[in-house]
């Protein structure tokens, strides 16, 4: 038995799991492309404050990412999961872009990176933020990853309303060598993202999004839509030109818009596979044989783990991702770049632990209590 502290205060007793669940590794998917955007691992060793630029450790970071291709995954890279904006500059993302790409080549695996502005450490005008979006798609490009525009805090700030949103992307997928995916972040996950696409107004939104979207179909691989709002990411599936994806980024709805309807289906580019990958390749792998029903049954119980971790303020869900990769025996430390690890509470972090303990997430239940137990100790809940 392990004692974990509750959100209303006391501590109440919870027998951990004995045995994992085994799922090994696999080949690629097939009827969904789905893909993980990957946390980074921090060097618990670098003497950094939370404003130094971030220490990351490459070997555990890119043993990471195979551990995700090894289950028929592909890498989002350098996306929110890895902390971008929130820890990690753009040098550094720079560089864990060019590490993971060469990676990718090295195993065969799928990488998608994260394009976005960054670099920007001020306020600019639409040509600079132009000019850094073409920075970043020019690196990407030049590593041989596929590109996602993300969505820019600086194109937020300086458009003007929906034709600076039209221009600006314009420009990009027409400079763009390949299919793009485009990426709408909502401002629950960055609230410097509010009203993004010229509109506060939703309705207004899409409208100004499908704009791009038809207007450049051959340079648009597919959209990434993060509003955690199934309803308004089917209706925008079912919109989208002929040959455009959708990717879901919905962390509370994912197994029903995978599963999709008679209309169509989602593929998938999701933080929360980063902890629930190999779950997510046995769920995909189902549903590949056609069986819906055994994709839910898989997939179904883990949305609790997923709502608890992406609960408001959405955007500290990085802190539960790495906690659960440090209990799964992923990385030797509970250490966050920028010490984002102590965004979330020990009663969240104990929560974490335990849906993830009853999904069977953890290769190893013994070393996952026992490093659960290290971390309530430094906290000072009695064993």
């Amino acid at each position: 038995m392990i004692r974990l502290p509750q959100a209303g205060g006391g501590v109440r007793e919870y027998a951990p799991r004995a045995e994992p669940l085994a799922v090994p590794p696999g080949g690629a998917l097939t009827s969904r492309t789905v893909f993980s955007a990957a946390h980074v691992v921090a060097d618990p060793y670098a003497d950094t404050t939370p404003d130094s630029p971030a220490a990351v450790d490459w070997d555990a970071t890119l043993a990471f990412r195979r551990h995700l291709w090894a289950h028929g995954l592909g890498v989002a890279e350098a996306m929110d999961t890895a902390q971008r904006g929130m820890g990690l500059d753009w040098a550094g993302a720079a560089e864990l872009i060019r590490r993971s790409a060469a990676e990718a080549k090295a195993v065969g695996g799928r990488i998608a990176c994260g394009v976005g502005t960054d670099q920007l450490s001020a306020p600019a005008e639409l040509p600079t933020v132009r000019q850094a979006y073409e920075e970043q798609l020019a690196l990407v490009e030049e590593t041989g990853s596929q590109a996602i525009l993300m969505a820019s805090r600086a194109l937020a700030a300086a458009a003007s309303g929906p034709e600076d949103y039209l221009d600006l992307y314009g420009h990009l997928l027409r400079q763009a060598s390949e299919p793009v995916v485009l990426h709408w972040l909502g401002p629950m996950f960055d609230p410097a993202l509010e009203g993004y696409w010229g509109s506060a107004d939703l309705d207004a939104a899409t409208e100004t999004f499908l704009e791009v979207i038809s207007a450049h179909p051959d340079k648009v691989d597919g959209i990434k839509v993060s509003l955690l709002d199934a309803r308004r990411e089917v209706e925008l599936r079912r919109r989208l030109p002929a040959g455009v994806r959708c990717y879901t980024g919905d962390d509370f709805h994912y197994p029903e818009l995978i599963a999709g309807d008679e209309q169509g289906f989602s593929h998938a580019l999701l933080g929360i596979f980063d902890p629930l990958a190999p779950l997510a390749a046995e769920a995909v792998r189902t549903l590949d044989t056609g069986d819906i029903a055994g994709f839910r049954k898989i997939l179904d119980p883990t949305v609790a783990l997923s709502r608890h971790l992406f609960a408001a303020p959405t955007r500290f869900y990085k802190t539960g991702v790495v906690l659960l990769a440090w209990l799964a025996g992923h990385q030797d430390h509970f250490t966050m770049v920028g010490g984002l690890q102590s965004a979330r509470s020990l009663p969240h972090l104990a929560r974490a632990y335990e849906l993830a303990d009853g999904l069977g997430l953890f290769p190893d239940p013994a070393l996952a209590e026992a490093r659960m137990r290290s971390l309530l100790t430094v906290h000072g809940v009695p064993r």
